[in-house]
């Protein structure tokens, strides 16, 4: 009976516009907190004051670490051109969501992806001998012209930086190597030494930003060398390497400061057991953890022991082994030291057998293009 004399047969589920137009600002920017990936970008056409709250200095600063989006890997492959399958890393699923390329400029008809860092993208658009860099949830774009044409690059990595980005290449077009880098702060390329001899037998391993300079393995005998991005300057690195290594890939988590290598310790080029090692502080690599056996005796027969094929990766806590002919990912989760793997694509078919290229996607509105 008191239940039923609450009801007013007026009642209805939706608030009173006049208490909704009357919410604190804060309090208004707690609730969109909480909102799902698709919903929350759906609102920004709703009105003008919410894109406004959106985009707000203290919306972002607020929720720009802790964010209310999932962070995802990202699938690429020369098959499934203009899509790529998401993996949500938070929920542990795949998921059925579809990112929009409709406000990219018409030059972006075709394009491939390239290197994705903190929420951006890079394209190359071989139509227009451009790179195309663009920020999907804020919906900016900017189209960079080659430094010249024909331009052959190697090593393409996309970095982003407290005031902008910036993208680093290897080009071999000459003689000796050149170094490439685009600065967006003030829209221009430079042109810098290379490294001799070249830096690494795997083109699908990108440079690991790490201390304001990108790091790189080298082909044996092993080394590690880095470029400084803000003078180009080269330096080999003085760490006595591991021993009985066949493979070495740098894997930087840069919110944590932390520089790793993965390496595959065997003979005669052949992995009999595959490690991690952290750089110390004393400029040594000291083992973390080792690969369980029988993960990789799994993970050396899908490469076939071809390890041009593998490249890492960082995620969110997580370093990403990859090979460029297998749709699986082993991952090593460092909060836990636990190795494992996320399972194939229900919609990659099983034809698919090579050009498998994982990335990086975490969605964040404050990095323009």
């Amino acid at each position: 009976m008191t239940a039923n004399s609450l009801k007013s047969p007026t009642s209805s589920t939706e608030m009173d516009p006049g208490i909704w137009s009357k919410l604190p600002p804060e309090l208004l920017e707690h609730i969109l907190s909480f909102l799902p990936l698709k919903t929350f970008l759906n609102l920004r056409s709703t009105c003008k004051h919410f894109k406004s709250l959106v985009f707000s200095p203290s919306f972002i600063s607020k929720h720009s670490s802790g964010s209310p989006f999932s962070s995802f890997l990202l699938l690429s492959h020369p098959q499934c051109y203009s899509h790529f399958p998401l993996y949500d890393t938070i929920l542990g699923t795949w998921r059925n969501l579809a990112l929009s390329f409709s406000f990219l400029p018409p030059c972006a008809a075709q394009f491939n992806l390239l290197s994705t860092s903190h929420g951006l993208f890079c394209f190359s658009l071989p139509n227009s001998c451009s790179f195309l860099v663009c920020n999907l949830l804020a919906k900016s774009s900017r189209v960079i012209q080659f430094p010249f044409f024909p331009f052959a690059f190697e090593l393409l990595t996309l970095v982003s930086t407290p005031d902008g980005y910036k993208i680093f290449m290897l080009c071999s077009k000459f003689s000796a190597n050149y170094a490439f880098v685009y600065d967006s702060k003030v829209h221009s390329w430079r042109k810098y030494e290379g490294f001799q001899p070249i830096l690494i037998d795997n083109f699908h391993q990108e440079g690991a930003p790490f201390n304001g300079s990108l790091y790189f393995s080298t082909p044996e005998p092993f080394s590690v060398v880095c470029f400084d991005l803000e003078n180009g300057n080269w330096e080999r690195l003085n760490t006595e390497m591991p021993g009985e290594l066949t493979f070495a890939r740098l894997v930087s988590a840069t919110d944590e400061g932390k520089l790793y290598l993965v390496g595959g310790i065997g003979r005669n080029g052949i992995s009999r057991s595959m490690r991690l090692w952290e750089l110390g502080n004393e400029g040594n690599w000291q083992e973390v953890e080792r690969l369980p056996e029988l993960m990789c005796r799994k993970f050396m027969s899908v490469c076939y022991h071809n390890y041009e094929h593998v490249y890492c990766f960082w995620h969110q806590g997580m370093i990403c082994v990859c090979c460029h002919t297998w749709p699986e990912i082993l991952y090593f989760k460092v909060s836990r030291r636990t190795w494992h793997w996320i399972p194939k694509c229900p919609s990659v078919p099983d034809k698919w057998s090579c050009g498998f290229r994982w990335f990086s996607f975490v969605p964040e509105l404050y990095i323009s293009a």
